[in-house]
């Protein structure tokens, strides 16, 4: 059977997988380039600088509607007075045998945490992950 040869080009989400399966954990997520962009937008950006280059990118959420991240993130209120926001990673996949966002869960679970981080500081929001218990 051939490789698989992944690189960031050609599977921006993928690239990191292990052939094996096994979960890539912290370390090695680390060694490749890991929490390198929450590092770069949490210490060199305005929230308002990273909803933009999010617009620009064109990234669309996986939630199967394709619609525009960098839009969702923009439309977030930005109310002063409330004292605290939560940002939800809904990870329940609710449809019967769908499991499209679970290899990038049990695999990269870096991956996910890397994006609520981001997502949060962009929503000046706690972030908050809802796992199903099945």
């Amino acid at each position: 059977m051939k490789d698989i040869i992944r690189t960031p080009e050609t599977h921006p989400l993928t690239w990191r997988l292990r052939d094996d399966k096994q979960p890539v954990w912290l370390d090695e997520y680390r060694s490749k380039n890991g929490y390198e962009g929450a590092r770069k937008a949490l210490t060199g950006l305005s929230p308002d600088e990273i909803v933009n280059q999010v617009k620009d990118a064109g990234l669309k959420g996986r939630g199967g509607a394709g619609f525009s991240t960098g839009l969702k993130w923009s439309l977030m209120p930005k109310d002063e007075s409330m004292n605290i926001r939560y940002l939800l990673c809904n990870a329940d996949e609710m449809e019967p045998g769908t499991y499209k966002d679970r290899l990038l869960m049990e695999q990269l679970p870096h991956l996910l945490v890397e994006g609520m981080l981001i997502s949060a500081f962009c929503a000046e929001s706690v972030p908050w992950l809802h796992l199903p218990a099945r």
